[in-house]
């Protein structure tokens, strides 16, 4: 009995030990927001600074671009996470419940897509978007993270799809329902788990991406946030304190949608990681 409680007590202390050492940067990005710039260098490693201002948080959102970074990032990964999550659901059904000719080549050809390291695809994507008028746009973003992020929420979709048996859109399409019908009314509803995870890994993957939207956009009239943290590095020094702010007010939409999912999310991870 006393090591079963010693072993539950160790346990405990270890998943404590982790959740903090997981949370301590966010702490440490709340800390230095609100740190003001005197304060910052002076007072040397403290775990709270002597005066907190929101100083930093004014200066943000009053004098800086930071509200169109941030407009810019919500509709880009929503968008996004829109237009992928319906695109997946379609071709993740498809590959499920469906043999056709071409199949195994399409989903060959999806998994090569992800081999590929995003850096060596750069000057291609903007060859490509250039003539179209698409750098330096929103819309062009929006194609680019659609396209990348696609076939893994395909094959994320299709292991749900997987998951359900055949016998409920049998039963369905008997009584007189269309596919479609048995689709939208039947199947749809019970991998809502499913279209949250989805959601929310395409959602916090075009929210925080860096590299196209570095690459592709040139004004700060299209820039998302993570580019636009980028404004805050002058060529002498970094304005932490702003930067750290604009970091945490960053947080808030992920934060939000998160928790609107958070009822499908944990179930629809783990129901998607077995098949059947």
């Amino acid at each position: 009995m006393t090591m079963s409680i010693l072993l539950t007590i160790a346990h405990r202390l270890a998943i404590l030990a982790y959740v903090v050492f997981a949370l301590f940067p966010l702490y440490w990005l709340l800390k230095v927001s609100v740190t003001p710039n005197d304060l910052l260098y002076s007072e040397g490693v403290r775990m709270w600074p002597s005066h907190a201002t929101l100083e930093h948080y004014r200066y943000v959102l009053e004098n800086s671009a930071f509200p169109i970074f941030f407009r810019n990032s919500l509709i880009v990964a929503g968008s996004t996470a829109l237009a992928v999550t319906l695109i997946s659901s379609l071709s993740g059904y498809a590959l499920s419940r469906f043999v056709f000719r071409g199949k195994y080549a399409v989903v060959a050809l999806m998994l090569i897509t992800q081999m590929f390291p995003l850096v060596m695809l750069v000057a291609p994507i903007f060859k490509m978007l250039s003539p179209l008028g698409l750098t330096n746009s929103l819309t062009g973003l929006i194609i680019v993270y659609t396209a990348f992020n696609v076939p893994f929420a395909t094959f994320l979709m299709q292991s749900f799809f997987d998951g359900i048996p055949r016998d409920l859109e049998d039963a369905a399409m008997i009584d007189g329902a269309s596919r479609f019908t048995a689709f939208r009314q039947i199947i749809l509803p019970l991998t809502l788990p499913g279209i949250a995870a989805t959601l929310g890994f395409v959602f916090t993957a075009a929210w925080s991406e860096l590299l196209f939207a570095l690459m592709l956009i040139s004004g700060n009239d299209s820039a998302t946030f993570p580019v636009g943290l980028l404004t805050f590095v002058s060529k002498f020094s970094v304005d932490f304190g702003q930067m750290m702010a604009a970091g945490v007010m960053a947080l808030v939409p992920a934060c939000l949608f998160f928790l609107l999912i958070q009822r499908y999310l944990v179930q629809g991870l783990t129901a998607g990681a077995v098949k059947g």
